[in-house]
């Protein structure tokens, strides 16, 4: 972290806005997954996402699900589909994705092989982020359109610990005994849907897959906070902290691509924004500070 310039990789549109809220922020992180901790190139080419990496044991469900993705993930980001709409073709995509995965036979054998062969990689700085807050005992919570399983899988293969602070929001997969794919948990999130209903989904990391029933009491102490640290890298990200009860929230977006047609939105929506693929050096040093103005 020492000696890296973030001169060239961030935007600020109201500094004196950002100052003030960082007086008054307590501490809570509530972070999207793929995009954000995750980067978005890796070696050259375009990292996995947790939906991405997934390979079933028939090939034919992946080139289903890739059709999928080829035909709706244009529309995600067309600027000319009200967001109503849009919000109805992502329930179709998510639904769709979902129903192939389980029409698939997807095993929780064929997550931890898919994971092991994936590109998908955490930006630099994210671990010392995530234990910089569990020494604090700052909760995080990291909100996700993707599937849990397999968050949880990448944080045990990539980072090979857990944090007791980390708790996961995002479509969780219930299986057999034979460790098959039977349905999903709970009400489906997509990239437009980010609201505090699906925090009744929240589970630690460390805690096995699929073994939480109904609401965890743990949310209430991210409910609790009133000041949140919200991290994405897509507008509909911000939805992140609907229903929470707050007073201040510092809002951090990464865009990591097609910068010059979304920078105007972006610095408009977010507080601060990191430009290509930038490390989480910068957070981790807004963090500190917050912690510093806190106990002050």
């Amino acid at each position: 972290m020492e000696g890296c310039d973030l001169s060239n990789v961030s935007v600020v549109d109201n500094a004196l806005s950002l100052q003030n809220k960082i007086a008054a922020i307590r501490r809570a992180v509530i972070a999207d997954f793929d995009g954000t901790l995750t980067k978005y190139m890796v070696n050259g080419r375009r990292g996995q996402s947790s939906h991405g990496l997934l390979r079933q044991e028939n090939p034919e469900f992946d080139a289903k699900r890739k059709a999928l993705y080829e035909y709706y993930h244009p529309l995600e980001f067309s600027p000319t589909i009200p967001i109503q709409e849009k919000t109805k073709l992502m329930e179709e995509w998510w639904g769709k994705t979902h129903n192939l995965l389980i029409e698939g036979g997807l095993t929780y054998d064929a997550i931890r092989e898919s994971v092991a062969n994936s590109a998908i990689t955490f930006r630099e700085g994210v671990v010392e982020l995530f234990e910089f807050l569990e020494e604090r005992d700052i909760p995080v919570l990291i909100f996700s359109a993707g599937l849990a399983d397999i968050i949880e899988e990448v944080l045990r293969q990539k980072v090979h610990r857990s944090f007791r602070n980390v708790k996961i929001v995002s479509n969780r997969m219930i299986f057999d005994d034979d460790g098959r794919l039977i349905s999903f948990k709970g009400k489906l999130i997509h990239s437009l849907n980010k609201n505090e209903h699906a925090l009744d989904m929240a589970a630690p990391v460390h805690e096995h897959l699929g073994d939480v029933d109904g609401v965890i009491d743990d949310s209430a102490s991210v409910k609790k906070r009133t000041n949140v640290l919200l991290l994405g890298d897509h507008l509909g990200d911000l939805g992140m902290s609907d229903g929470l009860d707050y007073e201040t929230s510092i809002s951090v977006g990464f865009l990591n691509d097609n910068i010059e047609n979304n920078l105007a939105s972006y610095r408009k929506a977010f507080d601060v924004v990191y430009l290509n693929d930038a490390p989480m050096w910068g957070v981790v040093k807004l963090a500190s500070e917050l912690c510093s103005t806190e106990y002050a």
